[in-house]
């Protein structure tokens, strides 16, 4: 598992960290429980969790996404014979310990990990699996391969093989017992509080799933689409305050500028290449980075940005916010922007510029959100392609370099 941290500064914690998981196939992600919730972006694959008392086991195809409860114990599987799973997911740290950027308790393991089970002492974990101590020593010592491991199908299959192929009843059993020795020395503690395609419902009754894909997009036209998941569409997502999403540029198009209200947006780049630039608040320019699949980036809220794909193909990435609200983005270009719909004598007055001029400029766009490749937005009319242009130029060096807003 990789991880890439989420901004932070030395008083305030990033609220989101993004991590990635690679499983080969026929593999197990052995089971363990985090200090951190976890939204799961999966390919192909088994998981399994415990809410409250219930085993939940779900078998999940590409684009499915998963909501794992922090302190919940899960394990995944990578089911496919011939295929790695890739799995992104958000790892929310509002409930951290704060010790590491995440700190996974393995309830299953051996010499590497070690079970949480193996800081017992030997009689304590010996009364309460009813087993002798050189019994568990078995148990506890013969796993060394890591927290993900094969899953064998020899004749002498491994402890995970033989996890994994319990019946329900048995799985349950399994699970509920590492838990509850965990706990046993802790039992006058407080009880912990209850937590590319589907959102498992753990929090609020049985467990069931969403499928992003399967949803229709928010916006879709000839250059690409957009899809979001805040907590009207899913109330988990209420919970832990995160939205996602997931847009698809064709080549060339554009993401009009535009800027998030209400959150922070984190985005992964699931397939081909293009451009993110992000501006800061006097006009500058703050960042302008090529990325490409597998790439992370980051939009500080308030900060406007855009997306453009290159022009060699379709540009697919997929991301959370910081807000599990309707987002609701502002768009400061396209038929339907902030200066199309609020246009006037307060923005002749603020750009400087005759109504016509600026009429001139704002129309010229007629397409909105994703917008299309540059040489298809040109206008037909030279004259007024020529004209648009030193008005833009105009626009920009009428606001100054130096514009912000200052307060005592």
């Amino acid at each position: 598992m990789r991880l890439v941290r989420g901004f932070a500064t030395k008083f305030v914690p990033s609220p989101i960290h993004i991590g990635f998981i690679r499983m080969e196939p026929t593999s197990l992600f052995i089971p363990q429980y985090l200090d951190s919730t976890l939204i799961l972006f999966i390919h192909s694959a088994k998981i399994g969790h415990m809410d409250k008392d219930e085993l939940v086991e779900k078998s999940l195809k590409t684009g499915d996404i998963y909501r794992i409860e922090a302190g919940s114990v899960f394990y995944l599987i990578n089911t496919e014979e011939g295929q790695r799973l890739n799995v992104i997911c958000s790892i929310e740290t509002s409930e951290s310990l704060g010790w590491h950027t995440i700190q996974s308790f393995f309830v299953a393991g051996g010499t590497y990990p070690a079970s949480v089970l193996a800081g017992f002492d030997h009689s304590t974990l010996s009364a309460a699996f009813n087993v002798s101590e050189a019994e568990l020593g078995k148990m506890l010592t013969r796993q060394n391969h890591g927290p993900i491991v094969h899953l064998s199908d020899s004749h002498s299959p491994s402890v995970w093989s033989k996890f994994v192929d319990m019946d329900h009843h048995h799985k349950v059993a399994h699970m509920k017992r590492s838990v509850r020795t965990n706990n046993q020395e802790n039992i006058e503690e407080e009880q912990p509080k209850w937590s590319i395609r589907k959102l498992l419902f753990s929090l609020f009754g049985k467990a069931d799933s969403y499928n992003i894909l399967d949803k229709k997009p928010d916006f879709k036209n000839d250059y690409g689409w957009s899809t979001a998941l805040d907590g009207s569409d899913y109330a988990p997502l209420q919970h832990d305050d995160v939205g996602v999403y997931l847009v698809n540029l064709s080549a060339g198009s554009m993401m009009a500028p535009h800027m998030n209200p209400r959150a922070t947006e984190y985005g992964v780049v699931l397939r081909g290449t293009g451009f993110i630039q992000i501006v800061y608040p006097n006009g500058s320019l703050a960042m302008k980075a090529k990325v490409k699949e597998g790439n992370v980036f980051w939009i500080p809220r308030y900060f406007p940005f855009c997306q453009i794909a290159s022009g060699s193909g379709p540009f697919e990435f997929f991301g959370f916010t910081t807000s599990a609200r309707d987002n609701k983005p502002q768009f400061l270009v396209g038929a339907n922007s902030l200066l199309h719909a609020m246009r006037g004598p307060e923005f002749e007055a603020a750009f400087e510029m005759g109504k016509d001029r600026l009429k001139g400029i704002i129309n010229a766009q007629r397409e909105s959100v994703i917008l299309p490749p540059a040489e298809m937005a040109a206008r037909p009319e030279e004259e007024v392609a020529r004209s648009g242009e030193e008005l833009v130029a105009k626009m920009i060096m009428s606001l100054g370099n130096e514009m912000v807003m200052q307060f005592d």
